[in-house]
């Protein structure tokens, strides 16, 4: 009897019908999820360029925290439109946060690589995140820290720069960003700090709510601590340099300033 050669379809491993169906099914499943997703994603995206955010994930949050700690949820927000902000204000979280904003495209390597650096010596956590991607965060996502979180937040920055631009995303983060123990936006910050509207606020206090931002909720624009104060100092220095933010116009090249980052 002679051997049966080893190249031989007969000595092939043949995966059953049964497997073959299911890892089929399995996998038509796994692209329909994706695809449903992305519209999702997509979907929401687009009605959001048009329409307020009133609700975030954080939002939520809060929320549910303070019921379980017996306290009725505050929850001060009201809704404005970035032609119904001080400029001051614009400029101030742009010195504070991300005075590269108008020049990237959502992301800021040279933020990303020194947090990373910073990191990695151990210090205090400091986070890389430009007003996008913090946007995207507040608006679509949890505020878990997670490589999960991470991934989704730079989909959605990228989703919400080709989508939004530049203004609608400084409207939407300045509308529903967390500005004090409840207080969420510039309008509901400004009538509880200095009891004006957002469209009044001074160079002084929208330095000092953007001073805050780090941690809203330990700090208060309102009665600022010697801290605040020279955070305050630091950030009028920045707007000083950048100027004002003009949407309309295409930003020069800009030294990057030294700040704090949030996240």
């Amino acid at each position: 009897m002679t051997d049966q050669p080893a190249n031989t379809p007969d000595n092939i491993p043949v995966m059953p019908p049964v497997k073959r169906k299911f890892k089929a099914r399995f996998l038509r499943f796994i692209r329909n999820i994706l695809l449903f997703s992305i519209v999702i994603s997509l979907g929401w995206v687009v009605l959001d360029k048009f329409t307020p955010v009133f609700i975030t994930p954080l939002m939520i949050i809060r929320s549910v925290e303070a019921m379980v700690q017996g306290e009725t949820p505050k929850n001060s927000k009201q809704w404005v439109s970035i032609d119904e902000i001080s400029p001051n204000m614009v400029q101030a979280v742009v010195a504070s946060e991300d005075n590269l904003f108008l020049t990237h495209h959502g992301f800021s390597i040279d933020d990303m690589t020194k947090a990373f650096e910073h990191n990695m010596e151990g210090k205090r956590i400091r986070g890389g995140s430009t007003i996008s991607q913090q946007t995207a965060k507040n608006v679509f996502l949890f505020p878990e820290r997670s490589y999960i979180r991470k991934g989704l937040e730079a989909y959605y920055t990228v989703l919400i720069e080709l989508i939004w631009g530049k203004k609608r995303i400084m409207e939407i983060y300045l509308n529903v960003i967390e500005m004090g123990d409840g207080v969420y936006g510039v309008e509901a910050a400004a009538e509880e700090h200095f009891g004006v509207h957002a469209s009044q606020l001074s160079k002084s206090q929208a330095a000092l709510i953007a001073a805050c931002l780090p941690n809203p909720r330990r700090f208060d624009a309102g009665h600022p601590s010697a801290y605040i104060q020279r955070r305050e100092g630091r950030i009028l220095n920045i707007m000083g340099k950048i100027g004002t933010v003009d949407f309309d116009k295409k930003p020069a090249p800009v030294r990057h300033y030294h700040k704090h980052r949030r996240r």
